[in-house]
């Protein structure tokens, strides 16, 4: 895989103040009405704890997005996802989506932070979070990418291991329909998050049925994002990122070149080879547009698709042979 792009923080930096990272923003400049929220924050703690040699600034952003974690959630381990501009919270704590992504950042901040504090603040954290459950099987999918990074520093953490041991142990089995195997009736969003959190729990319960269910099920997915019948201009940059990281997971435990070749078209992607044919990024500062569209790319540069960028980027990093 030859080198891409380096991840660029100028743009999420600009898009950031003393709470968090806006959600919205007006081409280049934060919307500071929209506020912020959970996911968006969670997103931050990944990039920001798994980038090599982060710096200052860097780890200033892990420390901003583990102290708005903790504030967004409640004693019971429950979670909020948004707040105002004027740093209130305007939803009640739940078990949705932004409960699982925030473990998933606590995880991935506990496993590769290189700040002794942000590494064990985030283990309190998950360890609140994560005695609860989820009744949401994307929810847990992330919960669980969370509890797999702990475990890679902590093989005997109880409370990671049980967590995924439940969501393991929650995955449906296959109804055997070879032209739709997608474990959900449709895709949505972020969907390869389904097959890497099968990936993570099967290689680190030592479930081999799961793990290789997850590589299929994400091979799949890469030929139907790529080349199935799709509609056009519905891949948004949550999603591509997603496939970056699940195939830089798959490819820590298959020798297929797929999984390389799948985050190196990631970052086409974004440099685009689209069906926009058009770039989905400013290289200048790192920030990433919102969404593609039939009419053309939309400028905004929000705190997703700007995240989304230096997400697929790292992974791209991590599997360059030329380096920059």
């Amino acid at each position: 895989m030859t080198a891409s792009p380096l991840p660029i923080f100028d743009h999420l930096l600009h898009i950031s103040d003393r709470r968090g990272t806006f959600e919205h923003a007006l081409l280049a400049e934060p919307e500071r009405s929209g506020g912020y929220t959970t996911e968006d924050m969670s997103r931050l703690l990944v990039v920001a704890t798994r980038q090599p040699d982060p710096g200052g600034a860097i780890n200033g952003l892990a420390g901003l997005a583990v102290r708005f974690l903790n504030d967004a959630q409640s004693y019971a381990g429950t979670c909020r996802n948004r707040m105002d501009g004027k740093g209130n919270w305007t939803d009640q704590p739940t078990l949705e989506d932004w409960w699982g992504r925030c473990l998933w950042a606590l995880g991935t901040a506990a496993a590769h932070s290189s700040v002794g504090l942000v590494r064990r603040v985030s283990v309190i954290q998950f360890e609140r979070a994560a005695k609860v459950r989820s009744p949401f099987p994307r929810a847990m999918a992330y919960a669980a990418l969370g509890a797999a990074e702990i475990l890679s520093v902590e093989p005997d953490h109880a409370i990671a291991r049980a967590l995924l041991t439940a969501y393991a142990d929650s995955v449906p089995e296959s109804d055997g329909d070879a032209e739709w195997p997608w474990p959900e009736a449709r895709l949505s969003d972020a969907n390869a998050v389904v097959a890497e959190a099968m990936i993570a729990a099967g290689t680190t319960l030592e479930r081999q049925e799961l793990c290789q269910r997850g590589l299929d099920l994400l091979g799949w997915l890469l030929h139907y994002e790529t080349e199935g019948e799709r509609e056009r201009f519905d891949r948004q940059p949550v999603e591509v990122a997603a496939l970056s990281d699940a195939c830089a997971r798959a490819a820590k435990v298959d020798a297929s070149s797929k999984w390389p070749d799948g985050i190196r078209a990631a970052v086409d992607w974004f440099e685009g080879a689209n069906d926009a044919g058009q770039p989905m990024w400013d290289p200048l500062t790192g920030g990433g547009f919102d969404g593609l569209h039939a009419d053309g790319v939309d400028p905004n540069q929000g705190a997703a698709s700007t995240l989304a960028v230096l997400s697929t980027l790292q992974n791209a990093q991590r599997f360059s042979t030329v380096p920059e």
